[in-house]
């Protein structure tokens, strides 16, 4: 929808039929595959001295345009104008079928994060957005509402945990101890004045230090700040270019993204498995040999991440990434010839990492 001034719903806004319609929104939010809504207001400008100290210290890395948007990040009614609630809602994505820290310890098999198995989580969550957020207007009329899904300069972790759904953890996510932290986010701006939920005021990390210790490249600089450019996320999802060395060795068979700080999150053994389809793996993809992604041909990677969330990170980069995966593996014949197949490869990018790779496997 476009960025337009929010229309008044001709609802009739008492506190009664306020308070009933918050009840059959959360209801109506689990027809559509959510785990949990919640409703929070749209001042979050108590965030943005921290947030702004975080950009300054440069722990974006080459995330650009995490440095623009001003107020639009903390007023939701900059974002959206005539908001004046933001529905926080939450669904699971782990598939129960697949392995988790048994494919990490398997050297030559690919580890992609786990919701990036299946569909685009964009394309899916803001679909039932969409449908949830219309059948309110079925209800109530137009109210004027956006939704989104990872899509907006939004604190999505700070509003889910001042709308109750949980806290943001050391490890920077929000965990809650109904699903640990394998759910996805997405929002619906309203201007219907909904009541709020009370916040999650208490942070139940408490003395628990796993995932500040147990970071496979130390990218936490201390519980609650992320340095990205030492994340394994970050470096083979958004940056472009050549992967310090000395965090090559480091990032083992991880090729897109990482899900340790989860893994070793004690509040994940209460992770709920998703019942959506879409989510489920594609082409293997959780059960993957090195080798074999790596000689996927452009049109082979195209082809097999339409839809993908891997597109994102693009052909170049899907090869660096295996290529020190494959560096990291146990040695064979069948990976060292695996990876002399792409050393004349036309992308410097991607022959150095594959010269950096056949090194580790030098006597």
């Amino acid at each position: 929808m476009s960025l337009e001034p929010a229309k008044q719903s001709t609802f009739i806004t008492s506190p009664e039929s306020l308070n009933e319609l918050a009840s059959k929104i959360k209801l109506w939010a689990t027809d559509f595959g959510f785990a949990e809504a919640k409703v929070t207001g749209i001042d979050h400008t108590h965030h943005q001295e921290n947030y702004d100290q975080w950009v300054k210290n440069g722990y974006q890395g080459t995330m650009s345009y995490l440095e623009n948007h001003g107020d639009m990040r903390f007023k939701g009614d900059v974002l959206h104008p005539g908001t004046r609630r933001i529905i926080s809602l939450r669904m699971h994505y782990l598939p129960q079928s697949v392995e988790t820290v048994k494919r990490l310890k398997t050297t030559d098999k690919a580890y992609i994060a786990r919701y990036a198995l299946g569909r685009d989580y964009h394309k899916l969550i803001r679909k039932r957005l969409t449908q949830l957020a219309k059948k309110i207007q079925e209800h109530v009329g137009d109210h004027g509402y956006r939704a989104f899904v990872d899509s907006a300069p939004i604190l999505e972790r700070q509003v889910a945990e001042e709308a109750g759904m949980g806290w943001v953890g050391k490890n920077t996510l929000l965990l809650t101890p109904k699903a640990g932290s394998w759910f996805l986010l997405g929002e619906i701006f309203t201007n219907l004045p909904l009541p709020i939920d009370s916040p999650q005021i208490k942070k139940h990390c408490g003395s628990c230090t796993a995932c500040l210790d147990l970071c496979p490249t130390d990218a936490f600089v201390e519980p609650w700040v992320l340095d990205a450019r030492k994340c394994i996320s970050y470096l083979t999802i958004e940056y472009d270019g050549s992967i310090p060395e000395d965090l090559r060795p480091k990032m083992g068979n991880r090729i897109f993204g990482c899900d340790d700080c989860q893994l070793v999150c004690p509040w994940t053994k209460y992770a709920k498995h998703t019942q959506e389809d879409d989510f489920q793996p594609r082409h293997n993809l959780d059960n993957a040999d090195l080798t074999t992604l790596f000689l996927w041909n452009e049109a082979e990677f195209l082809k097999k991440t339409e839809g993908s969330p891997i597109r994102r990170t693009g052909y170049i980069n899907w090869l660096r990434n295996i290529a020190i995966a494959l560096g990291n593996a146990a040695t064979s014949t069948e990976i060292v010839d695996a990876l002399k197949q792409r050393q004349q490869h036309e992308s410097d990018i991607v022959k150095e990492h594959v010269n950096w790779a056949l090194k580790q496997h030098q006597p």
